[in-house]
């Protein structure tokens, strides 16, 4: 990852900011001596991959997509029937009865926020933090996007009263918002919405008018399901609320786009998938025939997925917890991880150790770790945090990776993966920096 400005980390809608700079420009890149002009400028372009999880493909999807490598006919805007059929079978066992026709797949989930957010119209809202690749096709349709504070139990999912708050006030000011985008398993955080709160935010939502798009793509990634409730806002709000699922969280590898989107079965949900599908279109935005084939075959679930996805979902669940343990006993703070493969961290209790080390904001705190671990670290930044806050998202498939797809399967067949020397190799790293940074913490002299 390289420097990027802090475009868009306000909540005044990008393109202006109150001195009449443009927000959405370099204006603040320069301070980082990085230009308009500079390689590596941008949030987007340089921002933060989607955390894979470190394994070899599993080989039975692999022989799927080969067996369709010949197809020479393409599939259809919005997907096949296999396609779209297989999805409904993959909603209907989680509860949400979904007919094929209220369906649309594409080439990765942002393909469809891109389609949605043009169909929709309108001002975007997202929770502070979300995921790094909501806010750009706001932004790319010039969209402004405010970001609305999370409360302290979760990520994800915006407080209800600053959601409210940031409505009326955008209102005031002439915007119209329309679009909240959320996602009860959330990334950056890897936290989970509790159900109370998903009903107090849907409820102020859809008081004020607002579509929900629910990202789903962790949802089948929870670490304890038995004491982690999962609710989707299409359960409670059926009618106001589009569902996206990206498959590279649980069950493609991410190499392999493919994504699918269920509407709301009524009138107003058929009118936007048919702009979603004109949008998709015009973009040429089909999934390729043979990762059609691997997604309709995973989203059927049959045993060697779902072994596969339990196995890995294990696995993660088991190197976030010692992650987490390695960042909190450094004295930095972190919800602790209950779905995908991720974890965010707040250094602000290190901010003296860290200065020491020339590190006074997020993108020098992802510099100075990225390199310190020899892993990817993206800071708050990247995820509408504010610059000067000290937050990093930390993966774990980074964690599992040991150059060869023999010695990533080992993960997955070990009693005790944590002991595998790559996998402790890369723990004993990762506590070493933290604790230094502890260390150093302690014996620095007061100001």
């Amino acid at each position: 990852m390289r420097r990027t400005d802090p475009e868009g980390l306000v909540t005044k809608p990008a393109g202006h900011d109150t001195a009449g700079h443009d927000t959405a420009g370099h204006d603040a890149a320069g301070r980082h001596g990085v230009g308009p002009g500079a390689v590596g400028h941008g949030p987007v372009r340089y921002g933060p991959h989607f955390p894979d999880d470190g394994l070899p493909v599993l080989p039975e999807l692999s022989a799927v997509l080969a067996a369709a490598a010949g197809r020479a006919r393409g599939e259809p805007a919005g997907g096949a029937p296999a396609l779209l059929d297989a999805a409904s079978g993959y909603w209907d066992r989680r509860g949400l009865t979904t007919d094929p026709g209220h369906l649309a797949a594409a080439p990765g989930a942002g393909a469809l926020l891109l389609a949605l957010t043009a169909a929709l119209g309108g001002d975007v809202l997202v929770p502070r933090p979300c995921a790094a690749w909501w806010a750009p096709y706001a932004r790319l349709l010039g969209r402004p996007v405010f970001h609305v504070p999370t409360p302290a139990e979760s990520g994800g999912v915006p407080d209800p009263y600053a959601l409210l708050e940031t409505v009326r006030r955008v209102r005031a000011e002439g915007g119209d918002p329309r679009l909240l985008v959320l996602s009860v398993a959330d990334d950056p955080t890897g936290t989970v919405a509790p159900p109370e709160l998903l009903h107090e935010t849907v409820e102020a939502a859809t008081g004020e008018g607002l579509h929900l798009v629910s990202d789903e793509t962790w949802r089948d990634t929870l670490h304890d399901p038995h004491a982690t409730v999962l609710l989707s806002p299409a359960e409670m709000l059926p009618e106001r609320v589009t569902v996206v699922t990206d498959l590279a969280g649980a069950l493609l590898p991410p190499a392999w786009p493919a994504a699918v989107a269920r509407f709301p079965a009524s009138a107003a949900g058929n009118g936007l998938h048919a702009r979603v599908l004109d949008v998709l279109t015009a973009l040429g935005a089909r999934v390729a025939a043979p990762v059609a084939a691997a997604a309709g075959y995973a989203l059927g679930e049959p045993e060697p997925v779902t072994a596969r996805r339990a196995a890995a979902v294990r696995l993660h669940a088991r190197v976030a917890a010692a992650a987490h343990a390695a960042v909190v006993a450094s004295g930095a703070t972190a919800r602790p991880p209950q779905a995908g493969r991720h974890l965010y961290a707040d250094l602000g209790p290190l901010r003296d150790a860290l200065g020491a080390e020339g590190v006074g904001d997020a993108q020098e705190l992802e510099d100075f770790l990225t390199a310190r671990l020899g892993l990817p670290a993206p800071g708050g930044h990247r995820f509408g945090d504010d610059l000067p806050a000290l937050r990093v998202r930390l993966a774990t498939g980074p964690l599992l990776d040991a150059g060869t797809d023999e010695r990533r399967a080992e993960c997955l067949l070990s009693p005790d993966p944590l002991e595998l020397p790559h996998v402790q190799r890369a723990l004993t790293g990762l506590k070493s920096v933290f604790d230094g940074l502890r260390d150093a913490q302690r014996w620095e002299p007061p100001r």
